[in-house]
């Protein structure tokens, strides 16, 4: 097995077409379990959505001109998609690292570590994709959803899921355990999920919380997917998407670089 050096490890990434056969297998692994993994993914999201959008809907009959469960679909399609893309990234890849060892197998093949890292996280926003697009599908029945501008939503799904999933790969490559990941979802998954305007506006937060919510990946998210899914264009928008993108690249080139020291080091 290849060695790293301290001036290699955090090399820029190589990635080559060889990703793809890595991400194939991912997929034909996950489809015999497709069906349930769909609904467990699901699941939650609907009953928050429901839960929360009847039940404080009642309280709270409208925010910023919408119905509290419209207003509530959007963050629901959001923290949906970084929660697939992390449990993917986390517990799963997480099993075929370290558990599993399927990542030492698959590089006695000729293919680079760069590309197997490269293919989960493309994997876990491709799942995190069919997530956001069956919530969407539930949503859009309960006519939630204005048609306008709602097809691009898919890849801006795509790219929250490409964001979490990087950053979820920084906590894969340095995890001793599964119960490392706690911490993760304990200190930044969850305080992220309620400053972030998923359950209300971030307007109503403190000035320093509502600074450092506009830091956050899914804040910019949110603030892209809201006014699209109510049929209108979002504001700012090539910030939001360069914040979500740096997110994405930055994480990457981290979690890849961790990994490399991990495995090859």
């Amino acid at each position: 097995m290849a060695t790293t050096t301290p001036s290699s490890t955090f090399r820029a990434p190589r990635i080559t077409h060889r990703f793809v056969p890595v991400w194939r297998r991912n997929f034909l692994v996950w489809r015999k379990l497709a069906l349930p993994s769909v609904l467990g993914n699901l699941a939650d999201p609907m009953i928050y959505l429901f839960g929360l959008g009847f039940g404080i809907g009642m309280l709270v009959p409208e925010i910023g001109g919408v119905s509290y469960i419209s207003f509530l679909a959007a963050g629901m399609v959001c923290s949906s998609t970084m929660n697939s893309a992390s449990f993917e990234v986390l517990y799963s890849s997480f099993s075929r690292m370290h558990v599993q060892r399927t990542w030492d197998a698959i590089m006695n093949a000729p293919v680079d570590l760069d590309d197997i890292v490269f293919a989960e996280l493309v994997w876990a926003a491709s799942k995190a994709l069919l997530s956001g697009v069956a919530i969407l599908i539930v949503i859009a029945v309960f006519g939630l959803v204005d048609s306008r501008y709602v097809l691009w939503l898919l890849p801006l799904i795509f790219l929250v899921g490409l964001s979490f999933g990087a950053l979820g790969l920084v906590m894969t490559s340095v995890a001793p355990s599964y119960d490392f990941f706690m911490y993760y979802f304990t200190l930044f998954i969850t305080p992220m999920t309620l400053i972030s305007g998923v359950f209300f506006p971030a307007e109503q937060l403190p000035a320093a919380v509502q600074v450092a919510a506009s830091l956050l990946p899914l804040s910019h998210a949110v603030e892209l997917a809201r006014p699209l899914l109510l049929g209108k264009v979002p504001s700012d928008v090539v910030l939001h998407l360069v914040v979500l993108a740096a997110y994405g690249v930055g994480g990457f080139w981290v979690a890849l670089g961790l990994t490399r020291r991990r495995l090859l080091g």
